[in-house]
């Protein structure tokens, strides 16, 4: 596939860490439409068709949080208490105004948080300002609480991302 020189410009505009994903996209595109080369048109339409929505539009800046929670947990738990006092403002999310959004709701990946410090990079890229530890993972009458809750805390704090323990109990 050949690319116009000013649509590999507006190609170098898209974050590098979906920029193969976003190549493939355009190029998927202009294929379906019996075209071999691929104009800058093309890779603003496809942004607008398919990510532009995950944008930042300008205006105040959001605060970006996400969620860690514990694998074994999740198994039983969908997360809807976490969502409720999220949208409700409620607890844990008492502090954040409408200016907030959630960005990421994850599980640690089993003990002892395995996929927490690859999670946290992934989550730093999209903006993440803090990550809030599940209350799930603070139980210990329902569920045994989380053995590796201060090492899991500790490697999202060495990210430089503020941490706050619990959600909604």
């Amino acid at each position: 596939m050949k690319w116009d020189e000013d649509a590999l410009r507006e190609m170098d505009k898209v974050p590098s860490f979906v920029r193969g994903m976003a190549r493939r996209a355009v190029e998927k595109e202009v294929r379906s439409e019996g075209r071999k080369q691929v104009t800058v048109e093309d890779v603003r339409s496809s942004r607008e068709k398919h990510i532009s929505f995950a944008e930042d539009q300008g205006g105040a800046k959001k605060t970006k949080i996400a969620v860690v929670r514990c694998e074994t947990v999740s198994e039983v738990c969908p997360g809807v208490a976490c969502f409720k006092a999220f949208n409700k403002r409620h607890r844990y999310f008492s502090e954040y105004d409408e200016n907030t959004e959630v960005i990421g709701f994850v599980t640690c990946g089993g003990c002892p948080g395995r996929r927490v410090s690859r999670l946290a990079d992934s989550l730093k890229k999209h903006g993440v300002d803090v990550i809030h530890l599940s209350s799930c993972m603070y139980l210990d009458d329902d569920y045994p609480a989380c053995p590796h809750r201060d090492e899991i805390r500790k490697t999202i704090e060495a990210k430089g991302i503020k941490v706050v323990t619990g959600t909604h109990h």
